[in-house]
């Protein structure tokens, strides 16, 4: 918690840093950034990419021509075949997977339903606390077949895997940053027989990955990963695959896809692609970009960067340093208020103050986050 010694501290006058949507060139070029070897169009003081990531420039321009395209007539369906396969390859990189086993969908919530309508009924699940519900509702949404699901504390999960049949989590927690020990956790499952299911809809990007072993690893593109929201993507082992019903069953999930627009029989593909929904094109043609860039970054000096940041305004604020680029503060409502006043975008999770650093960030960031609130 962010001590204030009961001082009340002086408002301070609002200024505007994100620009209105009349924002002059000036302005624009002002907060243009350059990270990794890209450019984004930034403002100054966003600290919400656990919420909405932002798009570097390339990857931008792309979804709006395609946009453009559409509005003049100049696209055809089959112009995406090549953005959703790139865009699988990439997140099979980032997650460390092969790319057959990687099913692509249009949220985790829809994805994760697939797996919690085919888990046998009774099916004991395990997740912590807090846990962000589009991991969890499609569990408790079954619960008339009796499937339950307890929820325990981070600290207590490896211990509680025991006794149940599928543990459900996100690698890095969505309310507080905190990063679950998959080391640990990949260690009691295999001892216990469980089934892990990984949500890494706020690690990949910043952390390197390499999930081969996990069950199920689930994760949304449009925080970290820089895309537009309506793509997502679920490694599934293929012993897993054999288990769940595809339910969304349409003709880009079959093994040929284009003679597979009409008619009876059912002919899905014979990998982890039987599972795909049917795509949302502009979200993967933003994905197409931006997820191949990510994975040929250095994701170690990315998680450097990042945590490096969070930990310097954690230092700043006389606070312990973390392992996480994503940092909560409990703050009073009146010193929260000066974050919104000088423009830094940040989000509000059950009454705590979050912080997210992605690689656009800069010094400059933490600098105003420690003159807001010092």
């Amino acid at each position: 918690m962010l001590e204030t010694g009961g001082a009340r501290l002086p408002a301070r006058p609002a200024v505007r840093v994100n620009g209105s949507p009349n924002t002059s060139a000036v302005d624009r070029v002002s907060r243009v950034r350059e990270g990794f070897g890209e450019t984004f169009d930034v403002p100054r003081g966003y600290l919400d990419t656990a919420a909405i990531g932002i798009p570097f420039t390339r990857a931008a321009d792309a979804v709006v021509d395609t946009i453009q395209g559409w509005r003049a007539g100049a696209i055809r369906v089959g112009d995406f075949d090549d953005d959703i396969a790139a865009a699988r390859t990439a997140w099979a990189e980032l997650v460390g997977v092969r790319p057959s086993d990687v099913a692509t969908g249009t949220s985790v919530s829809q994805l994760v339903g697939l797996i919690a309508a085919s888990v046998p009924d009774a099916t004991k699940v395990v997740t912590v606390r807090n846990e962000f519900s589009s991991l969890t509702f499609p569990f408790a949404a079954q619960q008339h077949r009796g499937v339950t699901i307890t929820e325990v504390t981070s600290d207590q999960l490896t211990s509680q895997v025991d006794g149940h049949d599928l543990v459900a989590v996100s690698a890095v927690q969505s309310i507080n940053g905190t990063v679950i020990d998959l080391d640990e956790l990949r260690v009691a499952a295999q001892a216990s027989g469980a089934l892990v299911l990984l949500d890494v809809s706020q690690a990949a990007g910043w952390q390197p990955l390499r999930l081969d072993w996990a069950h199920f690893v689930v994760g949304a593109g449009y925080k970290w990963l820089l895309a537009p929201r309506g793509a997502a993507w679920m490694a599934a082992r293929p012993e897993a695959v054999d288990n769940i019903v595809a339910q969304v069953a349409n003709w880009s999930a079959a093994q040929d896809m284009w003679s597979s627009l009409y008619g009876l029989p059912l002919r899905l593909s014979d990998h982890a692609g039987r599972l795909d929904s049917s795509p949302a094109w502009f979200a993967q043609r933003g994905a197409a970009r931006s997820l191949p860039w990510l994975a040929d970054l250095d994701l170690t000096a990315v998680r450097k960067h990042c945590v490096g940041l969070a930990n310097a305004t954690l230092a700043g604020l006389g606070l312990r340093a973390g392992d996480s680029a994503i940092i909560s503060l409990d703050l009073p409502a009146q010193i929260a208020h000066r974050l919104a006043e000088t423009g830094i975008a940040v989000s509000t999770r059950a009454g705590l103050t979050r912080l997210s650093f992605h690689l656009y960030n800069t010094a400059e960031d933490v600098d105003l986050v420690l003159q807001a609130l010092t």
